[in-house]
């Protein structure tokens, strides 16, 4: 499957659309914690995908830029990982080539201040995150994280029976 002339990470694909309250975080780990488990991620991957989204979404909240309506959560599941795009319909921001790595920080998590850890925090719980943000266009978080996929898992068995 492609989107846009690009090879699709998943071989499934959900989105979780949110207005830009407070109590959509809470709502958006239950439905997508729940919905990896019943799919056969592990509790481990299950875990980190959760901080690392929550930690996403969690900055559309605060620093959304201007006046964001809401927020969506696409999560693409296939044969080696899990990406999960988090996408506000923010203003962006200038200075933020697209598909750019996400900026680095200087000093460890643990260093930092409360308010510079959101993508120190993603970076340490999953495998790659990547930060679009332009003018107009509003941003774009994504995180990757390799899954090894047990034998026995839904979502394997719904692949070989394909």
């Amino acid at each position: 499957m492609t989107t846009g002339g690009k090879k699709s990470f998943g071989e499934v694909k959900f989105c979780l659309v949110f207005p830009c309250e407070t109590l959509s975080v809470p709502v958006m780990r239950r439905v997508l914690g729940d919905t990896l488990r019943r799919l056969g991620v592990d509790e481990e991957s299950v875990y980190d995908i959760l901080l690392a989204a929550t930690e996403a979404c969690t900055n559309v909240l605060r620093h959304g830029g201007g006046p964001v309506n809401g927020y969506a959560v696409v999560t693409s599941l296939g044969a080696v990982g899990c990406q999960v795009e988090v996408a506000d319909e923010g203003t962006g921001a200038a200075g933020s080539p697209r598909g750019a790595a996400a900026p680095g920080p200087e000093l460890p998590a643990a260093q930092l201040p409360e308010s510079g850890r959101g993508l120190a925090v993603m970076r340490a719980f999953v495998d790659n995150v990547t930060l679009d943000s332009r003018p107009g266009r509003g941003t774009v978080v994504t995180m990757r994280k390799h899954i090894s996929w047990p034998a026995d898992a839904p979502l394997r068995r719904y692949r070989a029976a394909s």
